[in-house]
């Protein structure tokens, strides 16, 4: 197992690599330029500017600045936000995104699994159908009409929840849900189907010959192989999620990474783009090499090669 964890670790790496690479040059063919936008700015002026951020190098010797600081955690400084680098950026945004986004994953992963299991277990009855139906609407409306819906209702008509902020445990509450709904749904259906196949499996069947109860067959056999879709699931969901929701965060007016990230895009922030996708892309390969290992630990049966 210890060569196999070296071995992803160093696929890892070079996909890492790789990702920094395309999104360095991808950003250089990018027509304009970061200082465009800036009012009546000089020949001078531009050039001084392109001197400051090493811009007026040639490419390559960029690239393999930009590569070597990044390496020391040094994504370089903002060429929008003066005086800030990206670095800092991050760390600032990253913990309220995290926060948002582990609540919101663990309220999923909480919800969604329970539900998928009682779904499978009463398969065309009125319980299935209308956990069926919670779940496609849950992956068919978009994230901003959940937000709409809730800071409607429970913000504006009844008053309970505020709805802009983060400044108490009430301010989590709608951005947690409306964030956590379509994993939510997608869970619980992925479980579902999971749960389905297990539950007609030989063993199963076997299980329940010999006399094992309904919840000891479903809890210490069926789960077990069930869950499995879903922990390879919950790794890019993860990474994705702790990073930040641009609509969630833009309509409840949270400062988290997501909205920094698309700011940045509109802004032509390129240290900043640069920055966050390599951060982006880091989280979601090592939760994947996660989610690799915890495969052998949720069932020792599963070969790591």
């Amino acid at each position: 197992m210890f060569k196999y964890i070296l071995k992803r670790l160093g696929i890892a790496v070079v996909t890492i690599w790789l990702i920094a690479t395309l999104t360095f040059f991808l950003m250089n063919m990018v027509p304009g330029g970061p200082f465009l936008s800036e009012k009546a700015v000089s020949p001078a002026a531009m050039a001084a500017l392109e001197a400051k951020y090493g811009l007026d190098k040639p490419l390559l010797q960029q690239y393999v600045t930009y590569i070597g600081d990044a390496l020391h955690g040094d994504f370089g400084d903002s060429l929008k936000q003066r005086g800030r680098t990206v670095t800092s950026i991050i760390a600032t945004k990253f913990p309220v995104s995290a926060r948002i986004g582990g609540l919101a994953v663990l309220a999923a992963f909480c919800i969604g699994v329970p539900l998928g299991c009682i779904s499978a277990m009463n398969r065309g009855k009125l319980g299935d159908s209308i956990i069926i139906v919670i779940a496609t609407c849950g992956i068919a409306v978009p994230s901003f009409v959940i937000c709409t819906v809730l800071m409607y209702t429970f913000g504006v008509r009844l008053g309970w929840l505020p709805t802009l902020g983060l400044g108490s445990w009430k301010h989590y509450i709608m951005p947690v849900t409306a964030l956590a709904f379509y994993p939510t749904a997608y869970i619980t259906r992925l479980m579902r189907s999971s749960m389905l196949d297990v539950l007609g499996q030989d063993y199963m069947r076997t299980a329940r010959a010999k006399g094992v109860s309904q919840f000891a067959s479903l809890f210490k056999h069926a789960l077990r192989n069930a869950i499995l879709p879903v922990v390879t699931y919950l790794g890019p969901l993860l990474a994705y999620t702790v990073t930040g929701s641009f609509i969630v965060e833009k309509i409840f007016t949270i400062p988290g990474l997501g909205g920094e990230f698309i700011g940045s895009i509109t802004n032509r922030d390129y240290t900043v783009i640069m920055g966050t996708t390599i951060f982006l892309a880091t989280l979601m390969i090592l939760m994947n090499v996660v989610v690799d290992i915890v495969y052998k630990l949720v069932d020792p049966r599963i070969k790591l090669k």
